[in-house]
């Protein structure tokens, strides 16, 4: 491949062959490269023993698999069949559907509504047992839609991985070895194997043979440019910190060839691969997420108030009342006016409509509906840097000789050894940055180079770069200078040095000028040349010695257009960005400076982190540490996937944006894990959320969606939850005040049903602009403070009602005052329900208050349905009569003061709420 390691940012030992990010996973001590990371500490799945610390030899590596260059033979592959298996994937078993939607019964919620249904069946109250147990089927079925949908996640790893292989195997010790197609599955450890360009890395293999050979890694790196692989006897020392990906010797399941041939052992099979490993199916265990977490504990807080209500209703009666078990329903009937039973249904719907506009105007796609709320919920989101605050395509800065001066000249032979390079390696393409090179020296023009453009050069011969080396070299012919062979190479700055004919003092000089550059976020490719007399000999790697030192080309990253801008709307709505990349820590803290991630200015000391920092500290330590910096460099998969942790332990709901099978660790770690669309599949299928591109403008729009729906359920909460709370206090008081039952058992399961149907209006509303600004969070404290200030208010108001009531009715007895008593209170219940929902709508301002036609409608339905239902016959077969007008004319003065009180009260709640530039109470 002719692309270099460019130095400091991305030069040295581990570094693929493009000079981008370093290896993404580090083998666990004693695991050789081949094995599985869920190995455990001191197994090697080869068997093989370390080689110098460097690992095993090819030799070993064969030996210790019983194998050879001629393949196995046929029996023992069978044998080996049947004690391995299939080399096939690892798949979860699909859960069956009765038993899934058993399992969706472990809600709190859910199990408590479930209770009530089957206590109200017991006691006879069959309206009240039918609507509750319908709920509860309504809501398990759409959890185990939900679910299900996430069981097919695994999936998408079959398409990732070939069918058949080329396998050299023997019919006998002595038969010659043949070459076969055999499907992927019946391949086990020890067959050899053909690589050949397109083909697909069926399984781990240690090269045996390379010719030229390039694999893309993307599945499991996030690398977008291919690899170059060859067969190494021996590992080299200088990579054996560096991690497996980064080892020219060894190939994984999941990557494709691009260029070459090659010959490879195979060294694990199915569930034994990296790539299943990165896949594991404890992976896909996600913790609660922000969502699950908020509604187990309002769940919990109504639980131990509904718990609590029925006992205290039939102690209550008992003591006061002398009444018996005969009370029982009205007490079933009370817990379940304090319940929510709307929730699942608003919540679904409300997500289910956020999701579908999100898909339709943007083209998001929200996999896990609770993910909706969690992007809502978001205040730190974490991705890389590379494609999403980049463009992935970096650009020539400056071209510098020795002496730190602007020269021209290196960029002209840079070019020179690039086009020649990929003319007479017959490579692909060239990588993103051989091609900024070509680009920067197509720019200058000849004239501003000094001479010709590269392809008036004769090439002669090409040295490709390997990752041993850290170079590339192109022999070409100059015009006008017969008889003369110029060497050009370009590389890591170390490697290139280590080339070149000067002193020690020299050499420290040039590398310290490297490493300032370097910090700044450069990176670098050194160049250098040497003529040499004409020869019609090969040239080898020995040629490469006695150089003349050239210059330095440096290359930035380019910022993508909209970065700066998304970066700064995300800041203003409250989600803090932090960019865990691979990169060196300059180049990464430059491109955030760039782009004004941190407003204040420079990045400081305490923004930037790098990953041995990570590795010495406990997860306890790592949670400042992660809550304070920006930026975390040298990032591995599972670095991200614990800063992620952290994070999430120090209280914040975070979203992590990323497109690899490298990603998955921090996927499952955050709270919303979040996907471009052209991610490998089992990225994208493993993801809560589908980008339509990988970009920060689409994750605003993502996240404005999820705080639209969250503004609406938390409305809903507050408002049901208030109005239900007083409701309760104001019908556990009036049972003990009145001789007769305040409100009979169908009486409130009418009146819930009106108020649920109502209330479906919160789906559909639309929220105030001051909740888009902040990350929306279900917190049960915060609710538990408004509706006990507000409930206690509308039991206020419901007592008042007594003594209208006592007034308008004094004259009546018997059950004709019974009857008009319940008209009254069912009248005066819908009356302040429905002027709480729109009292109470989120908005601080009046005309914030004033939107919301679809609540404000429903509203008044709610108000006409509670005057004109008692005087309907329906009205008389629940138990209602009609009221005196005067009732009316007292009741509208109760209102009015109920409306004027809830004003007040939301005027000082609202004082005492954070602005929405302050951060969110957490």
């Amino acid at each position: 491949m002719s692309s270099v390691p460019e130095s400091g940012s991305a030069a040295g030992p581990g570094r693929h062959a493009t000079g981008g990010r370093p290896a993404s996973v580090t083998p666990l001590p004693g695991i050789g490269p081949g094995t599985s990371a869920a190995a455990a500490p001191g197994e090697d799945r080869t068997g093989a023993a370390p080689a110098s610390g460097a690992g095993p030899t090819s030799l070993q590596t064969l030996r210790t698999l019983d194998s050879g260059p001629r393949g196995l033979l046929e029996t023992e592959a069978e044998i080996r069949l049947g004690r391995t298996g299939g080399n096939v994937l690892p798949t979860r078993r699909l859960v069956p559907w009765p038993r899934r939607f058993l399992r969706s019964l472990r809600d709190p919620f859910t199990s408590v509504l479930l209770c009530l249904g089957l206590v109200s069946a017991l006691v006879s109250a069959w309206g009240t047992a039918c609507v509750i147990l319908a709920l509860v089927k309504v809501s398990c079925l759409l959890r185990s839609v939900e679910e299900h949908r996430a069981d097919r996640s695994a999936a998408a790893l079959r398409e990732l991985v070939a069918t058949t292989a080329t396998v050299v195997r023997r019919a006998s010790d002595d038969a010659p070895p043949l070459e076969r197609e055999l499907p992927v599955a019946d391949l086990v450890p020890g067959d050899v194997i053909r690589l050949r360009p397109g083909d697909l890395v069926p399984a781990d293999v240690r090269l045996l043979r390379g010719d030229g050979l390039t694999v893309h890694q993307s599945a499991l790196t996030g690398e977008s440019v291919p690899v170059t692989k060859q067969a190494l006897d021996v590992p080299d020392p200088a990579l054996s910190g560096a991690g497996p990906f980064a080892q020219p010797e060894w190939c994984f399941q999941g990557s494709s060839v691009t260029s070459g041939s090659g010959t490879a052992v195979i060294v694990a099979t199915g569930g034994e691969t990296r790539f299943a490993a990165a896949h594991d199916g404890r992976a896909g265990q996600r913790g609660a997420s922000s969502f699950d977490r908020s509604v187990q504990g309002i769940s919990w807080t109504l639980i131990r108030f509904m718990l609590l209500t029925p006992p205290l209703v039939l102690m209550a009666s008992a003591a006061l009342r002398g009444r018996g078990l005969e009370t029982l329903p009205f007490a079933v009937a009370v817990a379940v006016g304090l319940t929510p039973e709307m929730l699942p249904v608003i919540v679904t719907t409300t997500l289910a409509r956020g999701a579908a506009r999100l898909a339709r105007t943007s083209g998001v796609i929200v996999k896990r509906l609770p993910a909706l709320h969690d992007l809502g919920a978001v205040d730190v989101l974490c991705l890389d840097k590379t494609g999403t605050l980049t463009e992935d395509r970096p650009v020539v800065a400056e071209t510098t000789d020795g002496t730190d001066r602007p020269d021209p000249d290196v960029l002209r032979w840079a070019a020179v050894s690039v086009w020649w390079t990929l003319q007479l390696a017959d490579l692909p393409a060239a990588d993103a940055l051989d091609e900024a090179v070509l680009d920067a020296a197509e720019r200058c023009g000849p004239s501003a180079a000094g001479e010709v453009d590269p392809e008036a050069y004769e090439g002669v011969a090409v040295l490709p770069f390997d990752p041993v080396r850290r170079v590339a070299t192109a022999v070409v012919g100059r015009p006008g200078r017969l008889g003369v062979h110029t060497l050009v190479t370009r590389g890591a700055v170390e490697a290139v040095l280590d080339r070149c004919a000067m002193g020690q003092e020299e050499r420290g000089r040039l590398l310290a000028l490297a490493d300032r550059k370097a910090g700044t976020g450069l990176r670098l490719v050194a160049v250098a040349r040497a003529d040499r007399a004409a020869r019609a000999g090969a040239y080898t790697p020995a040629d490469e010695r006695g150089l003349t030192f050239l210059g330095l080309v440096a290359l930035r990253d380019v910022p993508a257009p909209s970065a700066a801008d998304a970066l700064g709307v995300l800041a203003r709505r409250g989600v803090r960005v932090k960019v865990l990349t691979g990169d060196h820590p300059g180049t990464a803290a430059r491109v955030c400076a760039d782009l004004g991630l941190r407003p204040e200015g420079r990045l400081g000391p305490d923004d930037v982190v790098t990953a041995e920092l990570v590795d010495t500290l406990s997860d306890a330590e790592l949670v400042p540490v992660a809550d304070r910096a920006t930026v975390f460099a040298r990032c591995t998969p599972e670095h991200k996937a614990r800063i992620v942790s952290a994070l999430r332990a120090g209280g914040h709901t975070t979203g992590f944006l990323g497109d690899g099978v490298n990603d998955l660790p921090a996927l499952h770690a955050a709270d919303v894990g979040i996907c471009p669309r052209n991610a490998v599949d089992v990225t994208r299928e493993a993801a809560d959320v589908v980008l339509a591109e990988k970009d920060l403008t689409a994750i605003d729009r993502a996240v404005l969606a999820g705080r639209h729906s969250s503004g609406n359920i938390a409305t809903y909460l507050r408002i049901t939850l208030s109005s239900n709370l007083g409701n309760v206090i104001a019908m556990l008081a009036a049972g003990l005040m009145l001789p007769f039952l305040p409100m009979l058992p169908a009486q409130v399961l009418v009146q819930n049903l009106c108020f649920d149907a109502a209330q479906l209006a919160f789906a559909f509303d639309r929220p105030a602009a001051s909740v888009l600004r902040r990350p929306t969070v279900l917190r049960p404290r915060d609710f538990l403070r408004f509706i006990t200030g507000f409930g206690l208010l509308n039991a206020a108001a419901d007592l008042a009602t007594f003594g209208v009531l006592a007034l308008a009715l004094h004259s009546a007895s018997g059950d004709s005052g019974e009857a008009a008593f319940h008209a009254g209170w069912f009248t005066e219940n819908l009356l302040t329900q429905a002027l709480v929902m729109v009292l109470l709508r989120t908005g601080r301002t009046a005309a914030e208050r004033r939107a919301g036609g679809p609540l404000r409608a429903a509203a008044a339905g709610l108000a006409a349905v509670g005057v004109l239902l008692p005087l309907t016959p329906l009205g008389a077969l629940l138990g209602m009569s009609a009221l005196p007008p005067l009732y009316y004319l007292s009741l509208g003065s109760v209102l009015g003061l109920y409306a004027v009180g809830l004003a007040a009260a939301r005027r000082r709640y609202e004082r005492r709420r954070p602005h929405d530039d302050e951060p969110a109470e957490r």
